[in-house]
């Protein structure tokens, strides 16, 4: 017993200093054509990006759930903390109700360090990257710490949904990724093919047609374990080289990191259909309708009448970005008359989260 722990910590430790080496290394050498893929990255993958939804599910309740993990990477500060407890909150709600299959949940914090919500929330703990890699772009640690999760962690599940501590639930989420095929939500800003000069910098011209680059980020995405293990450390190495290159960082700016991801997964041939329904992301949606979660990324600004004041801060508002540095308070006030079903039902699930979780804002 005593020389196979020995014999699996040595494993691990290789392991960590290998994909430390690794980054430093892809960070200082030049992006070569034919990197970052692996050879079976270059088969064509010919499916067009817009894919057909699946067919109904099955009906049959004796059908086998195929279960998904939910990870959501996070940094220590106050702003994704309170975020993640709400998240969380609401993943424990609807885990286990019908047409669920949320299987098990992780908080992947990238500060290096335990922190006091441990015993809270499931928690896998990753090193950041070396001091000034980033290059002041803290989300470049999103994909080298699931690059460690996904070598070190015991994953029960075949299947791995990446979400966002912005993430609130409101219904049972199945699996809706199909035949071999990853579940992603469309983003209208993510435009391959009107940047398809900057991209094949990173997906050369034999890896295939532009339109292989789904539109797409790295949340939410439903893809299976396997798949992801070979994309993540493609995302990762993608992503380093776009910061690295002045006119990808320009040209991409803030959502550099999920134009890598959606490099990273056409480069291994991972196409993903695209669920417009998967989520909503208020003022701009305004119903709940079929959306599996909501992604508060807007601030939401309405007049007394309520009209929307976008741009303006309204009388009445609601923006995470307000807590930056604090935790919301409990019993947010509501929307006034007016304001859309999106906006009042987030507001209200923020302060069922607040009042029940213990100590919050301690």
């Amino acid at each position: 017993m005593g020389w196979g722990k020995m014999f699996f910590t040595v494993v691990i430790t290789f392991s960590a200093a290998l994909i430390t080496y690794n980054i430093l290394i892809s960070a200082n050498a030049s992006f070569k054509q034919e990197f970052p893929g692996p050879s079976s990255a270059k088969t064509l993958f010919s499916q067009d990006p817009i894919i057909k939804m699946p067919l109904e599910r099955s009906n049959n309740n004796n059908k086998k759930k195929r279960l998904f993990h939910t990870a959501v990477t996070s940094s220590d500060s106050v702003y994704n903390t309170w975020q993640c407890r709400i998240m969380y909150y609401w993943f424990k709600k609807f885990k286990d109700e019908p047409n669920s299959e949320m299987g098990g949940f992780t908080r992947i914090l990238h500060s290096g360090k335990s922190d006091r919500f441990m015993d809270e929330i499931p928690t896998f703990v990753a090193q950041p990257l070396p001091s000034g890699m980033d290059q002041g772009y803290i989300v470049l640690n999103r994909p080298w710490a699931f690059v460690q999760w996904l070598q070190q962690a015991q994953i029960e599940e075949d299947y791995i949904l990446m979400s966002e501590p912005d993430h609130v639930i409101v219904k049972p989420i199945p699996n809706l990724s199909k035949n071999g095929l990853g579940a992603a939500f469309p983003f209208f800003y993510i435009e391959p093919k009107k940047y398809e000069s900057v991209l094949r910098k990173f997906f050369p011209q034999q890896n295939g047609p532009i339109t292989d680059i789904d539109p797409i980020g790295n949340s939410p995405v439903i893809v299976s374990k396997e798949a992801l293990k070979k994309i993540a450390p493609t995302w990762m190495n993608v992503s380093l080289a776009m910061k690295k290159d002045p006119e990808a960082d320009k040209a991409f700016g803030w959502v550099l990191e999920m134009y890598a991801y959606a490099v990273a997964s056409a480069l291994h041939n991972v196409g993903n259909v695209l669920h417009k329904e998967f989520m909503i992301q208020p003022p701009w949606d305004t119903e709940i309708g079929k959306a599996f979660i909501i992604h508060y990324t807007y601030g939401c600004d309405y007049d007394m009448k309520g009209k929307m004041t976008y741009g303006k801060i309204g009388e009445w508002r609601f923006d995470k970005r307000s807590y930056d540095n604090t935790w919301p308070p409990k019993n947010l006030s509501l929307p006034p008359p007016g304001v859309p079903e999106s906006v009042v039902t987030l507001v209200k699930m923020v302060n069922e989260a607040t009042a029940s979780i213990p100590n919050w804002g301690s």
